[in-house]
This record gives C-alpha cells, sequence and structure tokens, in this order.
C-alpha cells in the first residue's frame, strides 16, 4: 500500500472497474474487488447508494447485507465517504421529459428518511469517515431564495443525530457565500469541495473561505466534462487522457497545508477527472509523500 500521510485519505469513487486489472486488481477470474482495492488504498467513495428515488411510491435503501460485506472486506482503518440517498436531497423529482411538470419530492431533508438509512448501513458505520450530502445544481424554480435552502439544512441538521460526520456539497457556485460556511461551522458540517461540474476550483474556493473549515474536509475531483472523457475514453478507465496537473499540484499544497494543522482530508478521485481514477492518485502520490512517522513533505 502506498505511503500517505496519516490524516489524508486518498481513493477513488467507486471501484469495481476491470480495465484497472493491472493497476488496482490482479487478473484472476474470480475477485473480491473491494477486498484487493483496499490493498492499495485506505478509503473509497460509495455513490451505489445515492441512486434511490426511483418513483414517488417507492425509495430503495441499501440492503444490510451488502453494507456486511463492504465492512468484511477492509482492514480497520480503511474509512469509506458515502453518499446519502437522493431520496433525501434532491429537491424534486427527476424530469423524464422536458416539459414534464416539475413535481416536489416529499423526502427532501427528512429526518426520519435519515435515520432509516442510518439503520440499513450500520455495519459500515465504524469504517466510515463522512457521510455526504450532494446537492444537485437548485435553480430559482427548485429553490426560490438561498435564505429557503439554508433554514431547511439547518432545521434538518439540528433534529438528525449522524454518527459521523455529515458533508455537504452544493453545486451552485452562487450559494458559497459567508452565510453557507458559516451555517456548516456552526452545525459542525463538513464543506464537500468539488473539482467539476462547473464549480469553482477547489483552489479558488478554498482560498476565499478555508477560515471556515474546521476538523475534516472533503475534495471531489470529478473532471469538467462527464461526456467527453466517456467519449474519448470508450469507458476503458487505464489511462490519463486529460491531464489537470495544475489543479493537482494546487490541491495537493491545500491538502498539506490543512495536514499540518492537525485536520483530515478525504481525496476522492473520479475516473472522468482525468481518465483514470488509480493513475491520478499515483501523480497524487508523486506530489505528497509521509515521512515514517505519518507526516508530509512536498514531493515537487
Amino acid at each position: 500500500m502506498m505511503c500517505w500521510p496519516q490524516k489524508l485519505y486518498a481513493g477513488t469513487c467507486s471501484w469495481k472497474y476491470d480495465s484497472w486489472r493491472g493497476l488496482v486488481y490482479s487478473d484472476k477470474t474470480d475477485i473480491n474487488y473491494l477486498e484487493e482495492y483496499a490493498g492499495h488504498y485506505k478509503s473509497v467513495e460509495i455513490d451505489q447508494w445515492f441512486w434511490s428515488l426511483l418513483d414517488l411510491h417507492k425509495i430503495m435503501l441499501p440492503n444490510p447485507a451488502n453494507a456486511e460485506n463492504y465492512a468484511r472486506a477492509v482492514p480497520g482503518d480503511f474509512r469509506f465517504t458515502i453518499k446519502i440517498p437522493n431520496s433525501i436531497s434532491l429537491t424534486h423529482f427527476y424530469r423524464k421529459k422536458a416539459d414534464d411538470p416539475l413535481l416536489p419530492n416529499p423526502y427532501f431533508l427528512s429526518p426520519d428518511l435519515f435515520a432509516s438509512f442510518i439503520d440499513k448501513i450500520q455495519p459500515v458505520i465504524p469504517k466510515t469517515g463522512v457521510l455526504m450530502l450532494q446537492f444537485e445544481y437548485m435553480n430559482r424554480e427548485k429553490m426560490p431564495v438561498e435564505s429557503l435552502f439554508l433554514d431547511q439544512l439547518e432545521a434538518f441538521a439540528g433534529r438528525i443525530q449522524s454518527p459521523v460526520p455529515l458533508g455537504v456539497e452544493i453545486r451552485n457556485p452562487n450559494y458559497l457565500k459567508t452565510e453557507y460556511f458559516e451555517l456548516l461551522n456552526r452545525n459542525h458540517l463538513v464543506p464537500v469541495f468539488l473539482e467539476g461540474y462547473h464549480m469553482p476550483s477547489v483552489a479558488s474556493v478554498y482560498g476565499k473561505n478555508k477560515m471556515w473549515i474546521s476538523d475534516h474536509l472533503v475534495i471531489r475531483l470529478l473532471g469538467p466534462d462527464r461526456k467527453r472523457i466517456e467519449t474519448i475514453t470508450g469507458k476503458k478507465w487505464d489511462r490519463i487522457v486529460a491531464p489537470r496537473d495544475k489543479a493537482l499540484e494546487e490541491i495537493s499544497e491545500i491538502t498539506q497545508e490543512l495536514i499540518k494543522q492537525g485536520k483530515t482530508v478525504y481525496l476522492n478521485v473520479n475516473n472522468h477527472f482525468e481518465g483514470s481514477a488509480p493513475l491520478t492518485i499515483d501523480k497524487i502520490h508523486k506530489l505528497i509523500h509521509c515521512t515514517s512517522d505519518g507526516s508530509s513533505y512536498s514531493g515537487y
């Protein structure tokens, strides 16, 4: 396994990709992907439980047996970051056609549904670092004013009991204001910074708001153009096709600064960021090394 600073958890967004054979996985025909993955990295993002809002009458929550299998597959010091079901974070149901009516999601920021979700994933909770609320781009049709969202989020935070730190990811750059970060800070919510999806760079957001980061930060590297990367790679994720070296250098500097302050950082890397999440992590590892005591030093 790579040597990383103690409070840095670098891993990928999801893990079951056959094109990672030779990079992460062996050539065995029958393998436990997560178990082999955990031999290389000490963190991974679970995103499969996000897709839960099926229709007005059906919510899909995780199977506890899957959570148990995931917990068994990784060592005690491994940490999951988990995307909370979109049945909790979506303001409205997805439209199937552009002219379909916009239907409100009655489960939006439901403390009861959150409690049910936590109950389903109990086996992985001891090995979970952060749970993440991923909000989509909320336009005026879905959220008339920002203050309404902030009020709803704060009410939700006050009514739940999260067994691990709770992170929040916003995909509307207009929300990245002092009021938003103040709310996260006073409710002990973890900022989730996103590189991609037309959001300002992580370096820019961090530079303006570093004072609000208390104990944890999650950085998700998703990239700006999912469809283009899929076209270039053919969804074979074994090579870098869109290098983003400047962003990686900036994020590595930010990570080292936070670690020196005693804060915990999760770096979640998607294949769509450069074309191959494992190879992107290799690049980050060359920028951030660790010493024998688990501290970090710059590799560039």
